[in-house]
């Protein structure tokens, strides 16, 4: 059974606040350059792994 946190995700991190300017990570949502472009292609659990990832980093970050 899928967590109630999962369930009210947006279908991604992505908080239109792009900018990897400084390095491969995107500023606003926490992803790779690389996982932004395949993120349409990965698979839920591989997108699980990012959503864990980038909320324990403190992503998305909405007010960057």
């Amino acid at each position: 059974m899928l967590d109630a946190a999962i369930k009210e995700r947006p279908d991604t991190p992505c908080v239109a606040v792009c900018s990897t300017t400084f390095d491969d990570v995107c500023r606003g949502c926490g992803r790779t350059v690389a996982e932004v472009a395949q993120w349409v292609a990965l698979g839920a659990q591989e997108k699980e792994i990012v959503w864990q990832r980038i909320t324990r980093e403190g992503y998305p970050r909405r007010n960057s």
